[in-house]
Protein backbone atom coordinates (compact mmCIF):
# COMPACT_ATOMS: atom_id res chain seq x y z
CA UNK A 1 0.00 0.00 0.00
CA UNK A 2 1.44 3.82 -1.06
CA UNK A 3 -1.11 5.71 -0.02
CA UNK A 4 -1.33 6.72 4.22
CA UNK A 5 -5.42 6.76 3.83
CA UNK A 6 -5.12 3.07 2.67
CA UNK A 7 -2.94 1.43 5.42
CA UNK A 8 -5.20 3.82 7.96
CA UNK A 9 -8.48 1.93 6.19
CA UNK A 10 -7.03 -1.31 6.31
CA UNK A 11 -5.27 -1.29 9.96
CA UNK A 12 -8.24 0.13 11.38
CA UNK A 13 -10.58 -2.82 9.60
CA UNK A 14 -7.84 -5.49 10.63
CA UNK A 15 -7.82 -4.19 14.10
CA UNK A 16 -11.70 -4.44 14.11
CA UNK A 17 -12.76 -7.50 12.88
CA UNK A 18 -10.57 -9.80 15.35
CA UNK A 19 -11.12 -13.53 15.16
CA UNK A 20 -13.94 -12.72 12.01
CA UNK A 21 -13.15 -12.90 8.78
CA UNK A 22 -14.93 -8.94 8.61
CA UNK A 23 -16.05 -6.52 10.65
CA UNK A 24 -19.85 -5.45 10.78
CA UNK A 25 -20.64 -2.71 9.17
CA UNK A 26 -22.30 -0.91 12.39
CA UNK A 27 -19.19 -1.29 14.43
CA UNK A 28 -17.32 1.02 11.79
CA UNK A 29 -17.09 4.67 13.93
CA UNK A 30 -15.69 7.44 11.27
CA UNK A 31 -14.01 9.07 14.05
CA UNK A 32 -11.53 6.44 14.27
CA UNK A 33 -10.13 6.82 10.88
CA UNK A 34 -10.93 10.84 10.77
CA UNK A 35 -7.36 10.99 8.61
CA UNK A 36 -8.80 9.05 5.73
CA UNK A 37 -12.58 10.03 5.52
CA UNK A 38 -11.92 12.15 2.42
CA UNK A 39 -10.95 8.94 0.92
CA UNK A 40 -13.19 6.92 2.29
CA UNK A 41 -16.11 4.91 0.66
CA UNK A 42 -18.66 2.26 0.85
CA UNK A 43 -20.35 0.03 -1.69
CA UNK A 44 -23.79 -1.08 -1.78
CA UNK A 45 -25.04 -3.74 -4.19
CA UNK A 46 -27.51 -2.73 -6.62
CA UNK A 47 -30.39 -4.57 -8.71
CA UNK A 48 -28.45 -5.68 -11.34
CA UNK A 49 -25.50 -6.60 -9.23
CA UNK A 50 -23.23 -4.42 -9.15
CA UNK A 51 -21.89 -1.90 -6.72
CA UNK A 52 -22.94 1.77 -6.34
CA UNK A 53 -22.01 4.69 -3.81
CA UNK A 54 -23.50 4.40 -0.59
CA UNK A 55 -21.41 7.25 1.30
CA UNK A 56 -18.07 8.72 -1.04
CA UNK A 57 -15.80 10.98 0.61
CA UNK A 58 -14.77 14.84 -0.65
CA UNK A 59 -11.42 13.40 -1.98
CA UNK A 60 -13.39 11.02 -4.36
CA UNK A 61 -15.70 13.36 -5.09
CA UNK A 62 -13.35 16.20 -6.46
CA UNK A 63 -11.62 13.18 -8.59
CA UNK A 64 -14.86 13.07 -10.64
CA UNK A 65 -16.11 16.77 -9.74
CA UNK A 66 -19.45 15.63 -9.01
CA UNK A 67 -21.53 14.10 -5.92
CA UNK A 68 -20.52 10.19 -6.31
CA UNK A 69 -23.56 9.49 -3.75
CA UNK A 70 -25.79 6.81 -5.84
CA UNK A 71 -23.44 6.87 -8.58
CA UNK A 72 -22.37 2.97 -10.48
CA UNK A 73 -18.49 2.27 -9.04
CA UNK A 74 -18.91 -0.21 -11.32
CA UNK A 75 -19.44 1.98 -14.65
CA UNK A 76 -15.91 4.46 -13.11
CA UNK A 77 -14.33 1.09 -15.04
CA UNK A 78 -13.21 0.69 -18.35
CA UNK A 79 -15.34 -1.86 -20.04
CA UNK A 80 -12.86 -4.04 -21.03
CA UNK A 81 -11.44 -3.98 -17.24
CA UNK A 82 -14.85 -4.52 -15.70
CA UNK A 83 -14.25 -8.61 -15.81
CA UNK A 84 -11.39 -8.18 -13.31
CA UNK A 85 -13.08 -5.76 -11.69
CA UNK A 86 -15.99 -8.13 -10.94
CA UNK A 87 -14.04 -11.16 -10.57
CA UNK A 88 -11.92 -9.23 -7.75
CA UNK A 89 -14.79 -8.12 -6.33
CA UNK A 90 -16.26 -11.91 -5.81
CA UNK A 91 -12.68 -12.54 -4.39
CA UNK A 92 -13.80 -9.49 -1.91
CA UNK A 93 -17.25 -10.42 -0.85
CA UNK A 94 -17.64 -14.09 -1.43
CA UNK A 95 -13.55 -14.98 0.09
CA UNK A 96 -13.05 -12.01 2.27
CA UNK A 97 -9.89 -10.86 0.61
CA UNK A 98 -8.65 -7.69 0.47
CA UNK A 99 -8.44 -5.68 -3.17
CA UNK A 100 -5.43 -3.25 -3.53
CA UNK A 101 -6.11 -1.96 -7.11
CA UNK A 102 -3.75 0.30 -9.08
CA UNK A 103 -5.44 2.57 -12.17
CA UNK A 104 -4.67 5.39 -14.02
CA UNK A 105 -7.38 7.96 -14.31
CA UNK A 106 -7.35 10.02 -17.89
CA UNK A 107 -9.45 13.64 -18.44
CA UNK A 108 -11.03 14.26 -21.51
CA UNK A 109 -8.65 17.05 -22.18
CA UNK A 110 -6.18 13.47 -21.94
CA UNK A 111 -4.44 14.93 -18.76
CA UNK A 112 -3.67 11.18 -16.23
CA UNK A 113 -3.25 10.77 -12.83
CA UNK A 114 -2.34 7.11 -10.56
CA UNK A 115 -4.65 6.47 -8.12
CA UNK A 116 -4.74 3.63 -5.53
CA UNK A 117 -7.67 1.73 -3.96
CA UNK A 118 -8.15 -0.66 -1.67
CA UNK A 119 -11.59 -2.45 -1.16
CA UNK A 120 -12.35 -4.65 2.37
CA UNK A 121 -15.36 -6.79 3.05
CA UNK A 122 -18.03 -5.87 6.32
CA UNK A 123 -20.88 -7.62 7.01
CA UNK A 124 -24.40 -6.40 6.81
CA UNK A 125 -27.64 -8.22 8.07
CA UNK A 126 -25.08 -10.71 8.78
CA UNK A 127 -23.46 -11.07 4.98
CA UNK A 128 -20.89 -9.89 2.86
CA UNK A 129 -22.08 -9.67 -0.50
CA UNK A 130 -23.72 -6.33 0.18
CA UNK A 131 -21.24 -3.77 0.99
CA UNK A 132 -17.92 -3.09 0.77
CA UNK A 133 -15.67 -0.65 2.16
CA UNK A 134 -13.18 0.96 0.84
CA UNK A 135 -10.47 3.99 0.25
CA UNK A 136 -9.29 5.69 -2.95
CA UNK A 137 -6.31 8.06 -3.06
CA UNK A 138 -4.19 10.20 -6.37
CA UNK A 139 -0.87 8.93 -5.69
CA UNK A 140 0.29 12.14 -6.30
CA UNK A 141 -2.71 15.09 -6.82
CA UNK A 142 -2.12 16.48 -10.12
CA UNK A 143 -2.52 20.80 -10.87
CA UNK A 144 -6.03 19.88 -12.45
CA UNK A 145 -7.51 17.79 -9.43
CA UNK A 146 -10.58 18.77 -9.05
CA UNK A 147 -11.26 20.82 -12.05
CA UNK A 148 -10.94 18.43 -14.89
CA UNK A 149 -12.66 14.87 -13.83
CA UNK A 150 -11.84 11.88 -14.39
CA UNK A 151 -13.61 10.26 -17.20
CA UNK A 152 -11.80 7.14 -17.75
CA UNK A 153 -9.85 4.87 -15.50
CA UNK A 154 -7.72 1.61 -16.82
CA UNK A 155 -6.27 -0.90 -14.32
CA UNK A 156 -2.73 -1.08 -14.10
CA UNK A 157 -2.10 -3.27 -10.89
CA UNK A 158 -4.38 -5.79 -8.77
CA UNK A 159 -3.51 -7.41 -5.76
CA UNK A 160 -5.21 -9.99 -3.25
CA UNK A 161 -4.13 -9.69 0.69
CA UNK A 162 -5.55 -12.64 2.66
CA UNK A 163 -4.93 -11.09 6.10
CA UNK A 164 -4.89 -14.02 7.73
CA UNK A 165 -2.75 -16.42 5.84
CA UNK A 166 0.94 -14.28 5.50
CA UNK A 167 2.21 -17.54 3.44
CA UNK A 168 0.96 -15.82 0.32
CA UNK A 169 3.34 -12.66 0.26
CA UNK A 170 5.42 -15.01 -2.68
CA UNK A 171 1.77 -15.50 -4.54
CA UNK A 172 1.20 -11.52 -4.19
CA UNK A 173 4.35 -10.63 -5.44
CA UNK A 174 4.33 -12.60 -8.71
CA UNK A 175 0.79 -10.23 -9.20
CA UNK A 176 1.98 -6.83 -8.10
CA UNK A 177 2.15 -5.62 -11.63
CA UNK A 178 -0.54 -7.77 -13.78
CA UNK A 179 -2.45 -5.71 -16.46
CA UNK A 180 -6.65 -6.89 -15.98
CA UNK A 181 -7.48 -10.64 -15.79
CA UNK A 182 -3.67 -11.41 -15.21
CA UNK A 183 -4.69 -11.54 -11.36
CA UNK A 184 -4.29 -14.40 -9.07
CA UNK A 185 -6.54 -15.63 -6.20
CA UNK A 186 -4.21 -16.89 -3.54
CA UNK A 187 -4.61 -20.25 -2.21
CA UNK A 188 -6.27 -20.20 1.38
CA UNK A 189 -6.79 -22.84 3.92
CA UNK A 190 -8.82 -25.37 2.19
CA UNK A 191 -7.98 -24.23 -1.45
CA UNK A 192 -6.74 -26.30 -3.99
CA UNK A 193 -3.14 -25.93 -5.20
CA UNK A 194 -2.30 -23.74 -8.47
CA UNK A 195 -3.23 -25.70 -11.98
CA UNK A 196 -0.77 -24.82 -14.59
CA UNK A 197 -2.47 -24.34 -18.29
CA UNK A 198 -2.41 -21.50 -20.81
CA UNK A 199 -4.60 -18.76 -20.85
CA UNK A 200 -4.35 -16.32 -24.42
CA UNK A 201 -1.68 -18.82 -25.27
CA UNK A 202 0.43 -17.95 -22.59
CA UNK A 203 1.66 -20.14 -19.39
CA UNK A 204 -0.42 -19.51 -16.51
CA UNK A 205 -1.05 -20.77 -13.02
CA UNK A 206 -5.04 -20.92 -11.66
CA UNK A 207 -6.10 -20.35 -8.85
CA UNK A 208 -9.92 -21.23 -8.28
CA UNK A 209 -11.47 -18.68 -10.53
CA UNK A 210 -8.43 -16.46 -11.42
CA UNK A 211 -4.76 -17.05 -12.85
CA UNK A 212 -1.94 -15.19 -13.11
CA UNK A 213 0.00 -15.14 -16.56
CA UNK A 214 3.62 -15.75 -16.07
CA UNK A 215 5.95 -12.90 -17.24
CA UNK A 216 3.04 -10.04 -16.04
CA UNK A 217 2.35 -7.01 -18.16
CA UNK A 218 4.15 -6.86 -21.64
Amino acid sequence: MQKTSSRTLYDYWNSLRGARSAPDRRDIDPTRIRGALANTFILEVNEDGGFDFRLAGSHLCAAYCRELKSRSFTSLWHSRDRDALDTLVRAVTEDHAVALITFTGTTEVKTSAGFETILLPVRHNGSTQTRLLGAMTALDAPYWFGVQPVTEQRITGLRLIWPDDIAQEQVNRDIAAVVPLEVVHAAGNGTPPPIAGRVYGRSARRYAHLAVIDGGRR
